[in-house]
């Protein structure tokens, strides 16, 4: 019978016995893979309870992302290598389920209480004539390497040719210009 983690230890961690577990698992026994996965609820429970609780979150989500987790392990466990560690390739599964979880912790607000405040959609009209307005301020060898890549979606080596320039500058030339059309807007924007 194998072992069970220390109370009070850091979950996750000097889990040898889990590559084991895992190893048996692999192999069809469901007694192992039983123990394995209680475990490790277990382990990713403490571990989701402690991380929402020092962000100031309750306890709300914990078990939907120690279920999420359980089965991303179940649905990946032929991608763990059985050479390394079982458990930083489930810690790592249990990290990304949570961030998951908090980036789909959304605020949602009724579109219609905010639509008086949103500003109307420019026409594509306008739209061109800012984008021809900020071009005009770049020079012209800038301005025909903008157009010709990211408006007319010339390959760089085509529009190289036709500029007497090697590919690499005018991909450079063409990541400056671009850089100088977003500190033009910016500073449009701001006034």
């Amino acid at each position: 019978m194998q072992k069970a983690p220390v109370p009070g230890a850091t979950p996750l961690r000097n889990l040898a016995h889990w590559d084991g577990l895992m190893r048996a698992a692999l192999t069809g026994d469901e007694t192992a893979y039983r123990t394995l996965l209680g475990e490790l609820a277990a382990a990713v429970r403490a571990i989701v309870r402690a991380a929402l609780s020092r962000g100031g979150r309750g306890d709300r989500d914990v078990e939907d992302i120690v279920q999420e987790t359980l089965l991303a392990v179940h649905l990946k466990r032929h991608m763990w290598d059985a050479g390394q560690p079982f458990a930083p390739w489930a810690k790592a599964i249990a990290r990304h389920k949570m961030i998951d979880a908090l980036r789909r912790e959304r605020i949602h607000a009724p579109i219609d209480d905010l639509i008086e405040t949103l500003p109307a959609p420019e026409s594509a009209d306008e739209t061109r004539g800012d984008v021809a307005r900020l071009m005009a301020r770049l020079g012209e060898r800038a301005r025909r390497i903008v157009h010709a890549v990211s408006i007319e979606g010339r390959a760089t080596k085509d529009v190289a040719i036709e500029l007497d320039m090697t590919d690499g500058a005018v991909r450079i030339a063409l990541h400056r210009a671009l850089k100088e059309l977003a500190r033009l807007y910016r500073t449009e924007t701001k006034t």
